[in-house]
């Protein structure tokens, strides 16, 4: 009983730690006058940018020092990183030292390389205390990275509205408390014995609901919130509020043990059956396995009803006039999921490449758009509007989060492979852009960056799953940093892009309304960032394309596993 308890407060941590230390999404809420401070050009505030995001690169190395040091210690070198790295970035842009551009640049890289860092101790918090309801664990605390964002704007509201530079204090020091506040439940993790209880999971079900209404609930009142302009008084109300319904997940142990009492004491017979939102278990996994490897024994023993041919792709392959999709669609196609691929064997398979390309065309283009949300608004004349932008991104990146998990709780109605979930959710990126490129008016300006935050959050959250199922569970974690990778590169390409035609087009014009601000060019109008706007629209349909693409070619393995699934179901009387 106490172990139930204990792991769902290793939980309610869990979303502390995430929702405080998404430190890199409000970049751009001091970003201008970073760069006015350091008289840079928009080129060299890319570079600062990209350092952040290149923490990623280094991920292996927390997975390292969790080989050798406990968890707890891990997420304090984690958050004293950020203490350093934020730490010297709010002295350097208050002017109280002076740092050159390399040593900022490492700065940035070393804040990012926190995250990353905070990241980890996360997935195996969650992993290791929640190794059934992995799946809805991993979802829901990754979703609250969402909203860190919109929580710093109502901390920094509540303290200065008018302050920029607050930004870099609170992301040094709020990630460091909210460690303390974690640290006894973490140095509290029930025995694993506790944990693994199916019987449990199928009860977590109904709790893990509650918690995702309860999540949507404090996405919505962030949204209002923290996106309205008020004054120190009122932010602080708003921002207690936010608090509050961070901190009331903590009735959920009191919860359990008066629900064990009433099913002990009132209703024994009371059950919850056929809960547990699970698509795709590692049990499962190994269980599908087992039945397609009889399946290809039977099938090399002269059946010549294979796999494909079951799906109907045999068939369909056989009667098709076109040679080249049917050698594009059939060429080393994955035969079942959960299937482990090592690093060597992974960056061969065409599938990884088309995966990889669709995040970096579609997620990694909306991380980089809210990297450059405060010159975005900056150059169309809504600067004083930055806070509530950066809010509004974060919000519905919050949301995209949360929506991820959406397969998971449907799949007994409604079946669909999440690749396909994963083509649905890049659609909005590139109408986006469009809308962005079209219009320069406050009202497309909410829009684009509404459904951009919504996109990228839904690809965030989800790409850990699919990961694991494409490529295997056990590979995840090496497998997964791989795939990540693609975010500082497009982080460098994408921001470069954006900084080269803000550049231009501020030395080009000089009579459109561009100013010169503590010797740092400023671009003004809506050509700063048009070209830019187009093309990101046409790379996110080369992402949207690549996502189509990989769901045809693995949506037969989804199939046959849910085919699978079922079948292997006890048939209830």
């Amino acid at each position: 009983m106490a172990g139930q308890s204990r792991k769902w407060m290793i939980l309610i941590a869990t979303i502390w730690i995430q929702a405080f230390t998404g430190t890199n999404f409000d970049f751009s809420s001091y970003s201008s006058t970073m760069k006015s401070v350091l008289k840079i050009s928009q080129v060299q505030l890319n570079y600062l940018a990209t350092a952040s995001d290149m923490g990623k690169v280094f991920g292996w190395s927390s997975g390292l020092a969790l080989m050798y040091l406990p968890i707890s210690l891990v997420m304090f070198i984690a958050a004293s990183m950020g203490l350093v790295g934020y730490g010297l970035q709010f002295l350097l842009i208050n002017n109280l030292i002076t740092l050159p551009y390399f040593l900022v640049f490492f700065l940035c890289l070393l804040s990012g390389c926190s995250i990353c860092w905070f990241n980890t101790v996360c997935f195996v918090l969650c992993i290791k205390n929640f190794p059934v309801n992995r799946s809805l664990a991993l979802s829901l605390t990754v979703s609250f990275n969402g909203v860190s964002a919109a929580l710093y704007t109502l901390a920094a509201n509540s303290i200065n509205p008018s302050s920029d530079q607050l930004y870099l204090l609170l992301n040094a020091l709020v990630p460091l408390l909210t460690s303390i506040a974690a640290l006894l439940p973490i140095l509290r993790q029930p025995p694993l014995s506790d944990t693994h209880s199916p019987h449990a999971a199928r009860q977590n079900s109904v709790i893990f609901l509650t918690l995702n209404i309860l999540a949507v609930f404090t996405g919505i009142y962030l949204l209002i919130f923290a996106s309205s302009t008020s004054d120190e008084a009122t932010s602080r109300l708003y921002f207690g509020g936010a608090l509050i319904l961070l901190i009331s997940p903590l009735c959920i142990p009191g919860v359990i043990y008066a629900r064990d009492w009433f099913h002990r004491a009132v209703h024994p017979s009371l059950r919850v059956e056929n809960s547990s939102f699970i698509l795709v278990h590692v049990n499962d996994l190994e269980l599908h396995k087992e039945l397609l490897t009889r399946q290809n024994s039977a099938r090399s023993n002269g059946d010549a009803q294979g796999l494909l041919g079951e799906n109907g792709y045999g068939t369909q392959r056989a009667k098709s006039s076109d040679v080249n999709c049917d050698k594009f669609f059939g060429q080393d196609q994955l035969e079942m999921l959960g299937e482990e691929h090592s690093a060597a064997v992974l960056v061969k398979r065409l599938d990884f490449w088309l995966y990889y390309i669709a995040y970096f065309c579609g997620g990694t283009i909306g991380l980089v758009y809210s990297n450059n949300l405060g010159q975005i608004a900056q150059s169309l004349g809504h600067s004083y509007r930055t806070s509530t932008l950066v809010t509004l991104y974060s919000s519905f990146s919050f949301f995209g989060r949360l929506l991820s998990a959406m397969p998971d709780y449907i799949r007994n109605k409604f079946y669909f492979a999440r690749t396909g979930w994963l083509t649905i959710a890049l659609l909005p990126t590139p109408i986006a852009f469009i809308l962005l490129a079209s219009s320069e008016s406050a009202m497309a300006l909410n829009t684009g960056t509404a459904l951009i935050g919504l996109s990228s959050g839904f690809i965030f959250a989800a790409a850990v799953a699919v990961t694991s199922e494409l490529f295997g569970p056990d590979s995840l974690s090496v497998n997964h940093n791989i795939l990540i990778t693609n975010i500082p590169i497009g982080s460098l390409l994408y921001g470069f892009m954006a900084a080269i035609v803000y550049d231009a087009n501020a030395i080009s014009a000089p009579g459109n309304g561009n100013i010169i601000m503590s010797d740092s060019l400023v671009c003004m109008g809506r050509q700063c960032y048009f070209w830019t706007f187009v093309w990101w629209g046409c790379i996110s349909v080369i992402g949207l394309i690549s996502s189509l693409l990989l769901f045809l070619r693995t949506r037969h393995a989804y199939d046959c596993f849910e085919r699978h699934r079922i079948s292997a179901q006890p048939t209830v009387s």
